[in-house]
């Protein structure tokens, strides 16, 4: 997992081996090594990669896609707690996780906010998942990523938004 992690993370961020390496104070072999699963670093050095990724050390070490829904690591403080359904009255219900976190109880009320931008994450089916980040000022969203079995596999940046497309994956 850590291993996977930091590979992740680091080509997420778009540092080099080198440049991330010189963040740490180590070398470029070293950080290959933690890369690879050859080698470890210590504690100070897990504290100093959460710190530059901006995600905690517990998610450095332990985070598994398959308990993200296939997403990356969430910055510190951000949740991911999975996929809800939609009722015909527009009911959904709230991950466990989330209730026990947010402290939330039966009867409680909530505030749903937002503004013009949005980020959508839909299960279409078959192990595939559409993202769709929506800018309303101008009409267009600005990016839209279409995840199969965990993986990329394809992206498109700025399409006309309307009706259509906002509905169907």
């Amino acid at each position: 997992m850590f291993a996977d992690n930091l590979m992740e993370l680091r080509k997420y961020h778009a540092l080099s081996q080198e440049e991330l390496a010189e963040k740490l104070g180590v070398s470029r072999q070293t950080l290959s090594k933690y890369e690879t699963g050859e080698s470890l670093p210590d504690i100070e050095k897990c504290k100093a990669l959460a710190d530059v990724f901006g995600i905690t050390v517990d998610d450095l070490i332990c985070y598994e896609k398959s308990t993200g829904m296939g997403l990356g690591i969430p910055p510190k403080g951000k949740h991911i707690f999975g996929m809800v359904k939609v009722g015909e009255q527009g009911p959904i219900v709230i991950p466990a996780k989330a209730r026990k976190i947010f402290r939330i109880k039966p009867g409680d009320n909530l505030v749903i906010l937002g503004d013009e931008s949005v980020a959508l994450h839909k299960d279409i089916g078959r192990n595939e998942y559409v993202n769709r980040y929506i800018h309303g000022g101008d009409g267009t969203a600005k990016r839209e990523r279409l995840w199969k079995d965990g993986e990329l596999s394809d992206a498109y940046d700025s399409f006309p938004m309307t009706a259509t497309n906002l509905s169907q994956p």
